[in-house]
């Protein structure tokens, strides 16, 4: 049976020592500040984007990887193991090029190669987890097909709930009119937001307030899940705090089996802005 190798981008938001005990290649993105360039989680960590956020004069952009990046990827996993298959899991070809660059990367191969590239329809530890479970499943020495089974059917179950403080990043990002930004933000409203099962971002709810933007997320999960085991990973931007106060609320709520921990890093924190908490939740459905 082939080794099978798992190939992810920057914007998975898996911590570095978890992709590297797991051997996950990372193809990270860029972030653009003015004149300056970063890549996403290599040189610029989320506590420094964070910072830099903060007395930034002009907002932040981002940009995709390039076909080359992805095929010199797939070239140097094909070096170290001949014959391997590979899966390469990416963010939502709905708002990003990266998915279209990965497969023109492979297209670009002048080998044989085994290599599907996966559209996870979701962002940060949505696609996060999807790579920690192939990741897995591989280390085990599941076939690529196995795999690709696995997480089709992990992406129909898990849930995701982004509650956001500001709604300027999403408005100047095109995700809501400005007119909605700007009454939003007289009358404290916050919404939670969600990607749907095409991969767009979309507006679950709008409730007036903090206190009851989490108390609506706490209802939709258990709408959701119900008394099911699940698998919890709770994520920020800059108000970790906030986020861990949200993972207790939850674990009082839902049959939580596990729960982990990261940033949402700065491409993604580029779109949401500062004060944003997220929860990826996931049905347990068998062991590792």
């Amino acid at each position: 049976m082939s080794t099978v190798r798992i190939v992810t981008d920057s914007t998975s938001d898996i911590p570095a020592e978890l992709r590297e005990q797991l051997g996950i290649e990372m193809i990270p993105l860029q972030v653009i500040f003015g004149s300056e360039t970063f890549l996403d989680n290599v040189t610029l960590t989320p506590e420094q984007f964070y910072e830099k956020l903060q007395s930034a004069t002009v907002m932040p952009t981002t940009s995709q990887p390039s076909p080359i990046q992805f095929m010199e990827a797939y070239e140097r996993i094909l070096n170290e193991q001949p014959g391997a298959s590979i899966i390469s899991m990416h963010l939502s070809a709905k708002f990003s090029g990266t998915y279209q660059s990965a497969t023109i990367g492979a297209s670009m191969l002048e080998r044989d190669a085994d290599i599907s590239v996966y559209d996870s329809k979701s962002a940060s530890y949505g696609i996060g987890m999807l790579v920690v479970r192939a990741a897995q499943l591989a280390q085990q020495g599941k076939s690529k097909a196995e795999i690709l089974e696995d997480i089709e059917q992990m992406n129909e179950d898990k849930k995701l709930y982004f509650l956001v403080d500001t709604l300027e990043y999403l408005q100047k990002g095109g995700r809501i009119g400005r007119a909605s930004a700007l009454i939003g933000s007289i009358l404290n409203i916050k919404p939670i937001m969600t990607i749907d099962s095409e991969g767009y971002v979309n507006v679950k709810d709008k409730v007036r307030g903090q206190k009851k933007a989490v108390a609506r997320i706490l209802e939709l999960m258990e709408r959701d899940f119900g008394k099911d085991p699940v698998d919890l990973t709770i994520a920020w931007t800059n108000v970790k705090d906030l986020a861990i106060e949200l993972g207790e609320l939850t674990k009082t709520n839902l049959n939580v089996r596990s729960v982990h921990h990261t940033w949402i890093g700065p491409v993604i924190g580029a779109h949401v802005g500062p004060g944003a908490a997220a929860l990826f939740i996931n049905r347990v459905r068998g062991s590792i």
